[in-house]
């Protein structure tokens, strides 16, 4: 097969090679210079849809808002950009290689080779391929190959889903995990009328980030919505009908639940092994500086596979979430065009910031996670508003601060607080400002 070489390839076809695919037309990219290699089959979209939107019914039954499809969500939507349509990338000179995938990336020679043989060539390489799900077949968890578990990753992965809650109506489904993916897959079900369980084996959902205290809440408020809560215990196998279609799902503690669907949630790992041995590693992934360069020239990795100077607190990380996956793509495609007119530009200064949003909860949370906690505001799960928060507090100084129900001005000004840091005298005080502290910075 002949080789096709581009002066930039952007291996991985998600959210970040959408933003840096925009950022490169904004610099100037010439037609035939870029290409776009991705084993999805359609052009890069806002990948967190598919836990909220794209598994609406088709007419929710509270706000009768619809239900998100392709071309709706193509990115840069989520950040309220243009949306990139498959035209556009057309109209641009800029090559979507789509339904391939990389099996071989040889960096000395600057090659990636296709599972159908094709071969690619590149002056600049930026490695943009995101993370995949962790699957319980990998831990050979009895059971765990049956019909009718799901992961979720890809648009694909939802397709699949979709077709289940339509097979499935009125049924009976179970997430595995207490995570992000679990929290807003739950909701999404119940929105679904199924019947749903949610195991994971932790003292709280979500406990990367969430307390005690603000955990409480969201359990309690799912509990209210009809989601079953099972902590302390988990998934040891799965049985199934004759149709290999799932029908129960064994737990660790010795319960049998019956299931028509399961969602498996318990996390990802990027997808870094194309490179093992031929650049730097660290913290589980490539190891990059400022500007997301790599240990080899003309090599960048951004999104979930880069860990990298988190200036804010001195520290190195990998940061798995969406607006990351937007600014380091953008700040990759920077550092490419200014380093070949010899100029710089400032270095990455992210200020983390995570959300997500199910039934009709909305949560921010910007910052660090450390250090001692305040818990602020009116947390009851039978209060009209459900507006509350916490600030993390470490050396004196406010790090972290979470906010639910926040007002766009509100959310804003946590923010403002992550980043700032400002000095804190009292804790007792600080709860009874809650929100104020924030207001007032």
């Amino acid at each position: 097969m002949a080789e096709k070489h581009f002066k930039y390839v952007i291996l991985g076809g998600g959210v970040s090679a959408g933003y840096a695919a925009r950022e490169f037309s904004k610099q100037g990219v010439k037609p035939g210079e870029l290409a776009i290699i991705s084993k999805e089959h359609v052009a890069p979209y806002e990948r967190p849809a598919l836990s909220k939107a794209y598994l609406f019914p088709e007419v929710r039954p509270t706000s009768g808002a619809g239900f998100a499809r392709l071309p709706g969500f193509h990115v840069c939507v989520g950040s309220g950009g243009e949306r990139l349509l498959p035209e556009w990338y057309k109209e641009k000179g800029i090559e979507l290689i789509l339904g391939t995938e990389i099996v071989k990336a040889d960096i000395p020679t600057k090659s990636l080779t296709s599972a159908a043989g094709e071969t690619f060539t590149y002056d600049v390489l930026i490695i943009a391929t995101g993370s995949t799900v962790i699957r319980l077949t990998d831990f050979k968890v009895a059971g765990a190959d049956a019909k009718n578990i799901f992961y979720l990753r890809e648009i694909e992965d939802a397709d699949h889903l979709v077709e289940a809650l339509k097979a499935k109506k009125g049924g009976k489904a179970v997430v595995v995990g207490g995570g992000y993916i679990g929290l807003e897959l739950s909701a999404v079900l119940r929105l679904n009328n199924l019947d749903v369980t949610m195991v994971y084996p932790e003292p709280w959902c979500m406990p990367r980030l969430f307390t005690a205290g603000i955990a409480a809440f969201y359990e309690g408020y799912y509990k209210k919505k009809g989601v079953n809560i099972i902590k302390g215990t988990v998934a040891v196998g799965f049985g199934s009908h004759d149709n290999g279609e799932v029908k129960d799902v064994k737990l660790k503690d010795g319960r049998v639940l019956d299931a028509d669907i399961v969602v498996v949630g318990v996390g990802g790992r990027p997808l870094i092994t194309l490179f093992k041995g031929q650049v730097e590693e660290e913290k589980g992934g490539i190891k990059t500086d400022a500007f997301f360069k790599t240990s080899v020239p003309d090599v960048y990795a951004v999104g979930d596979v880069a860990t990298f100077p988190l200036k804010l607190f001195g520290d190195i990380r990998r940061v798995e979430h969406v607006d990351h996956a937007r600014k380091s793509a953008e700040q990759a495609v920077k550092a490419i065009k200014v380093s070949e007119e010899g100029k710089g530009i400032e270095e990455y200064d992210y200020l983390p910031y995570f959300y997500s949003r199910s039934f009709d909860l909305s949560w921010q949370f910007y910052g660090d996670n450390v250090g001692e906690t305040v818990l602020f505001g009116d947390s009851d799960i039978e209060s009209p508003t459900h507006k509350f928060g916490s600030y993390w507090i470490k050396d004196g100084k406010v790090v972290g601060a979470f906010l639910e129900s926040g007002t766009p001005d509100e959310n804003k000004a946590i923010a403002k607080v992550a980043k700032l840091q400002p000095p804190v005298n009292s804790l007792e005080l600080l709860e009874k400002e809650g929100l104020g502290f924030a207001s007032k910075i």
